[in-house]
C-alpha cells in the first residue's frame, strides 16, 4: 500500500512567526539553502552574531611564549654585566648543569644538539648549482651583448 500523504496543518496567521515586511521578499520567493538562512532569522543591519567577539590584540600560547624567551635580563659574567635574552640565559644554565656531571642536563643538551643537526642547512639554499651556473652565464652574456 502507498503511504499516506496528509498536507500540512494549517497555520493560524496569529501564531506564525512575522517576517520583516521588505518590497523584494513580495516579488520573488525567498532563496533559503547553504550560506542563505530565512530572513526571519538573519542578523539585523549593524548587529553581529558575536557582539562581544575576540579582543583585539589577543594573542596566542606561541607569541606569549616567543615575547617571554625574547626579554632581555641582565647578568654578570667573568666580572662584567650584560644583557642577554632569557633564551641565551637558560642555554647557559643547561651547559653549565651539564658541564658540572648533571644527568638530565647532559641528556636534554645532546637531545637539543641532535635536533638542531638533524635539520637542512638553510646556506645550502644560497648554493648555486650546475643548472643555474649555466643559466646565469647565459644571462650575463646576453648583457654584455647589449653594452655598446
Amino acid at each position: 500500500m502507498s503511504q499516506d500523504r496528509r498536507a500540512p496543518p494549517a497555520v493560524d496567521a496569529a501564531v506564525a512567526p512575522q517576517r520583516p515586511q521588505d518590497p523584494e521578499a513580495d516579488s520573488q520567493p525567498e532563496r533559503v539553502g547553504y550560506g542563505r538562512p530565512p530572513i526571519a532569522t538573519r542578523f539585523r543591519p549593524g548587529k553581529s552574531g558575536n557582539p562581544r567577539g575576540r579582543p583585539k590584540g589577543a594573542r596566542n600560547l606561541a607569541s606569549v611564549v616567543a615575547a617571554a624567551i625574547g626579554e632581555r635580563v641582565a647578568i654578570t659574567e667573568n666580572g662584567q654585566r650584560r644583557r642577554i635574552t632569557k633564551l641565551d640565559a637558560a642555554i647557559k644554565q643547561l651547559v653549565n648543569r651539564a658541564a658540572s656531571g648533571e644527568v638530565k642536563a647532559t641528556q636534554l643538551l645532546l637531545q637539543l644538539v641532535q635536533a638542531g643537526e638533524a635539520r637542512p642547512d638553510q646556506r645550502v639554499g644560497s648554493e648555486v648549482g650546475d643548472a643555474d651556473a649555466l643559466v646565469l652565464a647565459e644571462l650575463n652574456r646576453r648583457l654584455q651583448r647589449r653594452e655598446p
